[in-house]
């Protein structure tokens, strides 16, 4: 009990320190029945934490911009016209990882066999510790990553803070694990904190790609002719489109066109998290993940990260993600400020 309560007030101070000049609106976050609490910008939607027991990790979604479309892909949760209905488990935005102490947090979902469930784990969170609105909207959450049986590997706890005004939303993030057993992050491709991108933010494809799990199930990607898909990645490296995939930077940016506007995702990796600047496991259908725990695919087997947590070790990952809609996305110089600036917090 000790051990949690100081990491909380640890952690807790985190939401005291953003800085506002981004400009400011006014967030709501209220919660409701079945596992869901909405957060609010000046009285619109911005997005939903949603942590139902049908679902096996906590989620974002859906995360909107500021005028008014969605950047996350609807399905499975509310399927759109013509969106593709591949990988089940990327579900708005999340922190999972392939594979903890043998156990998959990433690829789990409904559509995994009842008789398969033994090997994958689950994110259960059990309780809100803080919410708070105003200039900022504040969440903290407490989750244990566990067994089927409910078992306990990992004990999370997570701060969320949203702030920005109207065309710039930012969500900040700072995850604490402590180790209630001694766990291994063993190094693996699908991880870490991710986000599945609306068709439009998807990368026009010519031909079709597969790409395989560390189980060995396989997942097609049909090429088709295309006129949603209008995204490109860029990274703070010179990386674009799927060259952005094994590469590492401080940030990465999805952009494209939906609707009139041009929209941008931007992920920062934090100076402080283990093996900055990250990598970035960015797929052109989609998927756009910063996973720093994924060495040994995407260095062609030339080093490896595995991360050990004695029990009761624990360890923290910030990212800041900035989703922005205008006339024009944020540039490379703007989006280095709001790396220098996540930077120098003291988190």
């Amino acid at each position: 009990m000790i051990r949690l309560v100081s990491t909380f007030i640890l952690v807790i101070s985190f939401c005291h320190v953003f800085p506002q000049e981004r400009g400011k609106g006014n967030f709501q976050l209220t919660k409701k029945d079945n596992g869901r609490i909405d957060i609010l910008l000046d009285q619109k939607l911005f997005t939903s934490f949603l942590y139902p027991d049908t679902l096996e990790k906590p989620i974002l979604y859906p995360v909107i911009a500021g005028d008014g479309r969605a950047v996350t892909r609807g399905f499975p949760m509310a399927m759109r016209p013509n969106e593709p209905t591949d990988h089940p488990h990327h579900v708005g935005v999340w922190f999972t990882f392939e594979n903890v102490n043998d156990l998959d947090f990433w690829n789990n979902s409904y559509a995994i066999a009842p008789e398969k469930k033994a090997n994958y784990g689950w994110i259960r969170t059990d309780s809100i510790l803080k919410i708070e609105s105003g200039e900022k909207g504040i969440l903290v959450y407490h989750a244990n990553w566990t067994h089927h049986a409910k078992d306990i590997l990992l004990e999370e706890i997570t701060t969320l803070v949203f702030s920005g005004s109207n065309h710039q939303r930012i969500i900040d993030r700072s995850t604490t694990f402590i180790a209630s057993r001694d766990v291994t992050f063993k190094d693996a491709k699908d991880g870490m904190y991710a986000i599945r991108l609306a068709h439009e933010l998807q990368i026009p494809e010519t031909a079709d790609k597969s790409f395989t799990d560390a189980k060995g199930n396989v997942t097609t990607i049909k090429a088709k002719k295309d006129d949603i898909a209008t995204g490109d990645y860029l990274t703070s490296a010179g990386k674009t489109g799927n060259d952005t995939w094994s590469s590492r930077a401080a940030w990465c940016k999805s952009f494209g066109k939906i609707g009139p506007d041009s929209v941008s995702v931007t992920i920062i990796d934090h100076p402080e998290n283990i093996n900055y600047p990250t990598f970035w496991h960015a797929r052109g259908y989609g998927l756009f993940a910063a996973n720093p725990l994924g060495t040994n695919i995407f260095t062609e087997g030339k080093s490896e990260t595995n991360l050990h947590l004695n029990k009761d070790e624990s360890i923290t990952f910030k990212y800041r993600m900035v989703i922005q809609d205008g006339a024009t996305t944020l540039s490379a110089a703007q989006l280095n400020k709001l790396a220098d600036d996540f930077a120098k917090m003291d988190l």
